[in-house]
């Protein structure tokens, strides 16, 4: 059972803080969120859940397993992929969710546009200070609990 504290601790503190930053959107008032599941798993807003679980689980493999394990080598390149998507491919689909919209609000004569065309997500990427919160938070919650556990 040696290896069954480094595996809690690289398991359940990136998940715990992917949490407590999700719960913390409902806390900030220009998130505009209500308590609810679909909102519990909302994929926009301050601060970036993804980032906060991606940089938790890197900084908490880098502590358990070393900064020159494979652990943490692998947890830092799939960090980076995770907010490079957030930061650039989700935002902007975002955008085009939002000019989509738009569009066919403009065609609302044409009710086989409202029929088979949904209202698409506007919301679904992170700004540059969201996930900088994210990934903050992400590195204490795995550095609190790697002292506190240890």
């Amino acid at each position: 059972m040696r290896y069954a504290k480094p595996m809690y601790q690289i398991l359940l503190l990136p998940i715990l803080a992917g949490f407590i930053t999700q719960i913390i959107k409902f806390l900030i008032k220009s998130n505009q969120q209500k308590f609810n599941f679909k909102n519990l798993l909302a994929y926009s807003g301050m601060p970036s859940g993804h980032s906060a679980l991606i940089v938790s689980l890197a900084t908490i493999a880098g502590l358990r397993e070393g900064f020159h394990s494979p652990a943490f080598a692998v947890s830092a390149i799939l960090a980076i992929i995770v907010i490079r998507d957030a930061l650039g491919i989700r935002r902007y689909l975002g955008q085009h969710g939002r000019i989509l919209n738009v569009l066919v609000k403009d065609l609302k004569d044409d009710q086989v546009l409202d029929e088979k065309y949904p209202h698409l997500l506007e919301k679904i990427g992170h700004t540059p200070a969201q996930v900088l919160v994210g990934s903050l938070i992400g590195f204490f919650v795995s550095l609190i609990g790697f002292w506190i556990l240890n």
